[in-house]
């Protein structure tokens, strides 16, 4: 799957929710196996529908160390459709970001340090779940996709943005 860019406008529309009728169909799960094997392709921990030109609120979240993020923490894949952030942490904690549709760079953002979401899983069942630390980082950068926004919309300062080229030779 092509993965859109940042300036595409598919970036900055809201997602539409999924409907309880396309739960169960093949093409839903068809969908969500592309949608995984474009992230795990392009060594991504995460990505959301609308990264890949599909306007439903579908995402997966996936923290596993790799080449761009080594310090990452082990999860299995987790498809979040329609996510409602229930509560997020007054704790915030600042730290760089990376995006498979904002490319060659990196971002310093602030962002809650939990957030309790509830979701439907690939069978359409509500699910609840607290994600912390950099799992909930994850959830908290793709949800902004399911939203219009991108981690560009969080810098305030350009000091906090940085080539991922200068990024890797400073921290890693």
């Amino acid at each position: 799957m092509k993965i859109a860019q940042v300036g595409e406008e598919i970036l900055r529309r809201p997602a539409r929710q999924v409907e309880l009728a396309e739960f169960g169909q093949g093409s839903l799960t068809s969908f969500v196996d592309e949608l995984l094997g474009t992230m795990l392709e392009a060594n991504g921990i995460g990505i959301a529908a609308p990264q890949v030109f599909d306007p439903r609120a579908i995402m997966i979240i996936a923290s596993r160390p790799n080449p761009r993020y080594p310090d990452a923490p082990d999860m299995s894949p987790l498809v979040m459709v329609n996510p409602l952030i229930k509560h997020s942490s007054d704790n915030k904690v600042w730290e760089w970001e990376g995006c498979l549709s904002v490319p060659g760079l990196r971002g310093r953002i602030e962002r809650p340090d939990a957030v309790d979401v509830a979701y439907l899983d690939i069978e359409g069942k509500t699910q609840n779940i607290k994600l912390e630390g950099f799992v909930a980082r994850i959830f908290l950068h793709e949800f902004d996709h399911l939203i219009g926004k991108t981690w560009l919309d969080h810098i305030a300062d350009t000091e906090n943005i940085m080539a991922n080229d200068v990024w890797v030779a400073k921290f890693t």
